[in-house]
C-alpha cells in the first residue's frame, strides 16, 4: 500500500476478524532494538535518548520503530553525531504532525462513541461511568489506546497518544484561529502570556457558543478549544504537555517556549463547572499548586469553565483575576 494512504480500516492495527492483544516491547528490548542500529551504522543513541523514546511509546512497535526512523534518517541522518534526547523530542513533534498512516487510523477511531465514552472522562479526569463499561474499556484497550495497571488503574497507554488524542480533536478548531504567533512574542524571544491570556478571554467572549455546538466530545470542548488557541500560538517556538488521568477531575498543560535564553515554562490548570456542583475554585488553587511545585514555578493560571445551566452569558461572566495562593502567584480566568 502506497504510504500516504490511510488504511480506513477499523483498526490501527489493520485486524478485520479478531481482535489480537500485539504485546509492546519492554524498555530492555527498545534499548537491545536502537543498539542494532549503533552496531551497523556506529550512531549512538545517548542513554537519555533511549529513556525519552520508552518514556514516549511504552513500547509500542509502532512507535518505536517510526520514532528511531524518523530520527536516524530525517533529523540526524550524519552517522557520525550521537542521536540526543532533544532528537527524539524533535522527531515525535514530526510524526504527530505529520499524522503517519497509524496515527492516522487511530484518530480516525477517535470519532465512535464507543470509544469516545471511554476517552472523553479520562481527558476530562472524570471517572468512567456506564452501562457498556467493561465492553467499551475492552475494546478501547485491544485498540491499543488505553492501558490498564495491576491494579486496574486506566490511563491513555503512552505519553505520544496522550498528546496526539486532544489534539486531533482540536485541529479543526486551530485551522480557524487567525492569531498569528508574532503577536504574543516579546522583543527579547519569551511569551507574552499576559497579552496571550487576554487574547483568549476575548477569543472565548465572542466565538466559544459557536464553537461548543459543534465538538463531538462535548463535556470537554472547553479544555480542547483552549489547546487549539494555545497550539496555534506556540506551533512555531514550542510544546504543550498534556496530563490528565481518571478521577482527579482535572487537566494539566505546560507551555516549554524556546527562547535565546533558555526554556520558559507556563503552567495552566483546566476545571469545569458542572450544574449541582461548588465552586472548584479551591481545589483548582490547591491541585495547582501542586502542579507548579512540581515544575518548580512560582506562578501559573487556573482556568474555570463555567458550564452551569444557570451560568451568566458568556460575554458577561468572562473575568480575569490575579490572586496569591500559598506564595505562589495565580492568574485566575472565569470562562
Amino acid at each position: 500500500r502506497d504510504h500516504r494512504e490511510s488504511l480506513g480500516t477499523s483498526s490501527p492495527f489493520n485486524i478485520k476478524v479478531e481482535s489480537l492483544n500485539i504485546r509492546n516491547f519492554h524498555e530492555e528490548e527498545v534499548r537491545e532494538l536502537y543498539l542494532q542500529h549503533t552496531q551497523e551504522t556506529g550512531q549512538v543513541f545517548q542513554d537519555d535518548a533511549i529513556q525519552m523514546a520508552w518514556n514516549l511509546t511504552k513500547g509500542q512497535p509502532w512507535l518505536v520503530n517510526a520514532l528511531a526512523r524518523q530520527v536516524t534518517e530525517i533529523e540526524v541522518p550524519d552517522p557520525t553525531r550521537p542521536i540526543t534526547r532533544q532528537d527524539v523530542e524533535a522527531a515525535k513533534e514530526a510524526l504527530i504532525q505529520r499524522r503517519d498512516t497509524h496515527l492516522d487510523s487511530l484518530i480516525d477511531k477517535l470519532r465512535e462513541p464507543r470509544v469516545r465514552r471511554v476517552l472523553e472522562p479520562i481527558l476530562a479526569g472524570d471517572f468512567i461511568l456506564g452501562n457498556r463499561l467493561d465492553d467499551d474499556l475492552a475494546y478501547v484497550q485491544d485498540l491499543g489506546l488505553i492501558e490498564r495497571d495491576d491494579g486496574g488503574y486506566v490511563q491513555v497507554a503512552n505519553r505520544i497518544y496522550q498528546e496526539v488524542i486532544p489534539r486531533a480533536l482540536a485541529y479543526s478548531i486551530q485551522g480557524n484561529i487567525p492569531h498569528p504567533t508574532a503577536w504574543y512574542v516579546k522583543k527579547e524571544g519569551t511569551l507574552d502570556m499576559d497579552a496571550l491570556l487576554d487574547a483568549f478571554v476575548d477569543f472565548w467572549s465572542q466565538h466559544a457558543e459557536d464553537l461548543l455546538g459543534y465538538q463531538p466530545y462535548h463535556e470537554i470542548a472547553p479544555h480542547l478549544i483552549l489547546m487549539a488557541f494555545l497550539q496555534r500560538i506556540v506551533n512555531s517556538g514550542g510544546t504543550i504537555d498534556r496530563e490528565y488521568a481518571v478521577g482527579t477531575g482535572r487537566m494539566d498543560l505546560c507551555i516549554r517556549w524556546r527562547h535565546p535564553a533558555g526554556i520558559q515554562l507556563e503552567a495552566l490548570e483546566l476545571k469545569l463547572w458542572r450544574s449541582g456542583k461548588k465552586d472548584p475554585l479551591q481545589q483548582g488553587l490547591q491541585q495547582l499548586h501542586g502542579y507548579l511545585r512540581g515544575l518548580r514555578l512560582d506562578h501559573g493560571v487556573l482556568v474555570i469553565f463555567d458550564r452551569r445551566k444557570e451560568a451568566l452569558p458568556v460575554e458577561e461572566r468572562a473575568d480575569r483575576q490575579e490572586l496569591r495562593h500559598e506564595g505562589k502567584t495565580i492568574t485566575l480566568l472565569r470562562l
